[in-house]
């Protein structure tokens, strides 16, 4: 098998072909290293790569299987991970001149786990610098593009691992999702992007945005993919004071139950607040056309009310930059990341401070920083801050009375296809807006995932979200493998088969 069709196969594939020694670790990490240096000057999903270390873990991991060790289900298969999850003594740059140089001392949690799993790591890709973002236009080095259409963005903040793996450049990716991204990028390039419940998965060693909405999860080209490394990944970790003390659902069971279509009696939600004005309609088309998908599959459908989603949008962009400016406080020159001088008057502490700051924040992260510390000052805490905590309690209540009627909910991951880069630039709260399906869940804490559900009518693709109660996550695997089945049986295949072919360059 040529390395351009290897590239092409799932992970579940590549795994297949790794136990049955038809392919070694070490030739499939090659190809995709070949694969990254052909076409990521186009895509720029990548910050760096660590090709001799790569090959390196792809040597140990044929060795290991040569001398019968167990190894897990994964073994030797490649993954990328987002650049604000640290890997020990590679750069970690968030995304931001201010860590430009930061090499860490320790592995995130989930790293550990991917090495424990003998998984090579292919590099780290790109973001919005510390995550803030819904387009990865806000890096610091350059926006990453869309596999689909090197004109448009791939979605926020994590696009680089979501056009990583559409471009064939990586076949998994680790990223982070605080209000959407990761399912958003999922779903404006045709891959499979999953958020675990809060705590369902270590967010120790992340470099954190807003640590009450931050969750990692798994990005790939198929629900079984992502199920498979959620489940290296996830777990309680002692390490991570959110960390959920119980098991890994059974996500990998339950995605292949949905893919066999194995669904039961199951009941589906449709939210009304997400749907309307503001959406597009082709992707409201394709939506219309999973639901009929699903009632092929015997699924019933009503439609359920949640009040409290309006105000969703207008609470996250409170809680998410006052934990943002509380977070960010650490990178004052004095402990962490970049130190610049300033150019005139005295060398102080607060002077050093608050040139490093001007120097290093791009200009996304200076707003919500500002933003985040006026909600959280004297006078406004109450009114701002505190405010949207209470609508955050409302929305989690909308959820819960959701789940005495439906098992899942579905809807739209998006409101529109991948629009164009610089499209939005001087519309910001347009920009924002793309993530107003996907961040109730975050404040809510449960579980959601975006597949492919077809293409719209600019050609481009369009993402479908399940979202379950907290720690349902396998249930949420089962409906969205379901339909995927069933939709790749109408597209004849893997839904990245209709993307267009990137040119080597």
């Amino acid at each position: 098998m040529s390395g351009g069709e290897l590239i092409r196969l799932s992970a579940v594939e590549m795994a297949a072909a790794l136990a049955a020694g038809e392919v070694s670790s070490f030739e499939l990490t090659q190809a995709h290293l070949d694969r990254i240096n052909a076409v990521d000057s186009q895509v720029r999903a990548f910050l760096r790569t660590f090709p001799d270390q790569a090959l390196d873990q792809a040597r140990a991991a044929d060795q290991a299987r040569a001398a019968g060790q167990p190894l897990g289900p994964l073994a030797g298969v490649p993954i990328a991970v987002k650049d604000l999850v640290v890997v020990k003594d590679q750069i970690t740059t968030c995304g931001s001149r201010m860590l430009e140089n930061w090499r860490p001392g320790f592995d995130a949690t989930v790293v550990t786990k991917v090495r424990q799993a003998h998984m090579p790591i292919l590099g780290k890709t790109n973001l919005d610098e510390f995550a803030m973002g819904s387009s990865t236009e806000f890096s610091a080095f350059g926006p990453t593009h869309n596999p689909w259409d090197l004109d448009r963005i791939p979605g926020g903040s994590g696009g680089g691992s979501a056009a990583a793996v559409a471009a064939y450049e990586a076949p998994l990716a680790i990223g982070s999702d605080t209000g959407g991204s990761i399912r958003g990028p999922s779903a404006l390039t045709g891959t499979v992007g999953a958020k675990p419940t809060y705590g369902g998965v270590s967010r120790y060693g992340a470099v954190a945005l807003a640590s009450s909405l931050d969750q990692i999860g798994p990005v790939g080209r198929g629900v079984l993919d992502a199920a498979m490394l959620h489940q290296i990944i996830g777990g309680h970790d002692p390490l991570d004071q959110t960390s959920l003390n119980e098991p890994v659902p059974p996500v990998v069971e339950y995605a292949k139950r949905g893919l066999a279509g194995d669904l039961g009696n199951l009941r589906v939600g449709v939210v009304r607040q997400l749907s309307g004005e503001g959406y597009q309609q082709g992707v409201m088309d394709r939506f219309t056309e999973a639901l009929d998908a699903l009632r092929g599959l015997g699924v019933s459908i009503e439609e359920i009310d949640c009040p409290s989603f309006d105000y969703a949008f207008a609470a996250y962009y409170l809680i998410m930059p006052a934990e943002a400016s509380s977070n960010l406080a650490k990178f004052d020159a004095m402990r962490l990341g970049l130190r610049v001088e300033p150019s005139q008057g005295p060398v102080t502490v607060e002077s050093v401070m608050s040139a490093t700051r001007a120097a290093g924040f791009g200009p996304e992260v200076k707003r919500r920083v500002i933003l985040g510390t006026y909600a959280l000052s004297t006078g406004h805490y109450e009114e701002h801050y505190g405010s949207a905590q209470k609508v955050r309690t409302l929305i989690q209540r909308d959820y819960a009375k959701a789940w005495d009627k439906v098992d899942v909910l579905l809807g739209p991951t998006t409101p529109t296809t991948a629009y164009k880069l610089g499209e939005k630039m001087d519309d910001l709260l347009a920009m924002y807006l793309s993530d107003i399906a996907t961040l109730p869940s975050n404040l809510a804490g449960v579980p959601g995932i975006s597949l492919p559900g077809g293409l719209a009518e600019d050609g481009l693709p369009v993402g479908i979200q399940v979202t379950a109660p907290v720690s349902a996550d396998a249930l949420m695997y089962q409906v969205a493998g379901a339909l995927q089945a069933t939709l790749e049986t109408k597209w004849g295949g893997p839904f990245l088969d209709q993307a267009p072919e990137l040119e080597a360059s």
